[in-house]
């Protein structure tokens, strides 16, 4: 199978929020494909919702087989066995989470579906705390 190269961008603002992006890059290696880079782990405020809990968020690229699709069901699944219970496309609104994994390139492809845009254009373009990290994985990676 071919292998596609993806960013991954992962953030948690409840609990312990460092170990829980740990252990979500556990089950991403474990269960959808390697990681062979990794920003740096970086603190923000809450984006776009109110909460005094700070997120830990990281930006990784990994490598995988699955197609876009089933490689966001193959995170949800993840989000779910980590305590996730609610997710914010569904409710319509953002809240604390223990885990939050969204895709954000997946090749160069640009591809739209009722759960899925690609590539995920607030992380690359509007939200600075991502920009940042994103840019760690490759500075070519700026804005679209």
């Amino acid at each position: 199978m071919s292998q596609h190269l993806v960013v991954l961008l992962l953030g948690s603002n409840l609990g312990n929020i460092q170990n829980n992006i740990d252990d979500a890059l556990a089950f991403i290696e474990a269960e959808i494909g390697g990681i062979f880079k990794k920003s740096e782990y970086l603190l923000s405020a809450p984006v776009e919702y109110e909460s005094s809990n700070i997120f830990c968020n990281i930006a990784v690229k990994i490598t995988t087989s699955l197609s876009p699709t089933k490689l966001l069901q193959q995170l949800k699944k993840i989000e779910r066995k980590m305590g996730r219970n609610e997710d914010s496309f569904i409710l319509g609104r953002y809240s604390d989470r223990i885990i939050d994994i969204d895709i954000v390139m997946y090749d160069n492809l640009s591809f739209s579906s009722e759960n899925l845009k690609l590539p995920h254009i607030k992380h690359i373009n509007e939200r600075d705390f991502s920009k940042k990290i994103i840019s760690q994985l490759d500075n070519k990676i700026r804005s679209i």
